[in-house]
């Protein structure tokens, strides 16, 4: 049997028609599977973040007085109740609405949805809890709640546009802040340093202008803390990928295992530093510093390779330790967990060091791998920017509540423990002498 070329031709298109469909359908279906992937991967990740705030009432407990423990517990938990409610309030409007000048945003009241409403909001309750550790032991609840309203509702929506809306004036500049090196942790830590500034020291730290060390009550549980926030850090910067599936998927690994090169450099650093310095291995400082090299890969976990995650982490934790001592016997500002060391200056150098040694892709552009400076100068505008907002915005609110209802509590107060004063409770029961 023969066939003519006329004949078979129409079942040729056909053919081609058929394949061409299919091949639409299967790149339809992968990416509507990329897409629930994706979002499968930001709500895994938000939870992750949301589990910090276990890790920061750990720490910041263990690093301070037993007799306050409670009072820590109630801030963190109130970290998240506000935090939750505001920035689906306002918040979420006042970070990615539409802008016309790149400033200041706005859409309306309750916007954003589903897997990334949750993420970004777990991101403002843990800007808010950096504060809580800084001024532990001494700060009236009732000005802290309000601190914290003000934190997640304006200072970190705001400034978090500036660059994450996509069309703010630092996104314009070309800043890069991957996962908040300078927008969530900086943010927070000049707001720790501002408050434990004006609030004071607790009593008992500066005496005859000695500085006298009140040594956390509980080191285990600020271990146990770091590590959980460790955990949690691989959902804070492997989600700010925003999506999984193909060159998103091998780019939030890459991520995951950068945060962990410096966070385990960062821990090291502060363990040698201490050794040497200290003539012993620190066990705080070595916590911190674990701490500080996980904020100082925040900003350029998408834009660093391994190695120079790695020599990131190890200068953070380095950093740190000196921050700490400066703030506490230069300064005589009193930070109870050290919060504005790691999270406001190893923020602070996490933002700078793409200017060092950053990348695009595999090309250099930082100064010191062939990118020149401009992206260095770019770097250094969005950390004094972000400094700058934070330390007016937070001493403009504090000082409004210092001349209202007070900042700090009672000598007597705070000589019983914030657990009995505040709360009527404390948090471990039984007899005891010393908080």
């Amino acid at each position: 049997m023969t066939y003519n070329f006329l004949t078979l031709f129409p079942n040729l298109i056909l053919t081609q028609d058929v394949v061409a469909a299919t091949t639409k359908d299967v790149e339809n279906a992968v990416s509507a599977i990329n897409g629930d992937m994706g979002m499968l991967w930001m709500l895994l990740s938000g939870i992750l973040v949301f589990f910090m705030q276990a890790g920061f009432t750990l720490v910041e407990t263990g690093m301070t007085r037993s007799k306050n423990a409670a009072n820590i517990a109630m801030k963190n938990l109130l970290d998240i109740c506000v935090g939750s409610l505001t920035y689906w309030l306002v918040g979420y409007s006042l970070m990615y609405g539409e802008t016309s000048n790149g400033w200041f945003f706005w859409s309306g009241l309750m916007q954003g949805e589903g897997a990334d409403l949750f993420f970004q909001t777990m991101f403002a309750a843990t800007a808010a809890t950096i504060v809580s550790g800084a001024i532990a032991g001494r700060t009236k609840y009732s000005t802290y709640a309000i601190f914290s309203i003000v934190m997640t509702a304006l200072i970190y929506p705001i400034a978090g546009g500036w660059q994450w809306q996509g069309s703010g004036w630092l996104t314009e500049l070309g800043f890069i802040d991957f996962a908040g090196s300078s927008i969530v942790h900086s943010v927070g830590g000049w707001a720790a340093l501002v408050a434990a500034f004006m609030v004071g020291p607790r009593i008992g730290k500066y005496v005859d202008g000695k500085v006298f060390s009140i040594p956390g009550h509980n080191q285990i549980l600020a271990t146990l803390g770091v590590f959980i926030l460790w955990l949690g850090w691989f959902g804070f910067n492997g989600g700010s990928q925003l999506a999984w599936g193909g060159a998103d998927a091998i780019g939030a690994s890459k991520v995951v295992l950068i945060t962990n090169l410096a966070a385990a450099a960062g821990g090291l650093g502060a363990l040698i530093t201490t050794w040497i310095w200290y003539g012993k291995p620190n066990l705080p400082q070595t916590l911190n510093g674990a701490l500080a090299g996980l904020v100082s890969i925040t900003a350029g976990c998408g834009n660093m390779s391994p190695v120079g995650a790695v020599f990131a982490g190890l200068i953070g934790g380095i950093i740190v330790v000196f921050s700490i001592e400066f703030i506490e016997k230069k300064l005589k500002i009193d930070d109870a967990i050290g919060a504005a060391s790691v999270h406001g200056v190893a923020g602070a150098w996490g933002t700078l060091v793409i200017g060092l040694w950053g990348i695009d892709g595999e090309a250099g552009i930082g100064l010191f791998n062939g990118g020149g400076a401009g992206q260095l100068g770019t770097q250094a505008i969005g950390v004094l920017a972000y400094a700058a907002w934070s330390v007016i915005l937070s001493y403009i609110i504090l000082k409004l509540l210092k001349s209202t209802i007070g900042l700090r509590v009672t000598e007597e107060e705070e000589t019983i423990g914030l657990d009995l004063s505040e709360h009527g409770e404390i948090a471990f029961p039984g007899k005891r002498e010393r908080g």
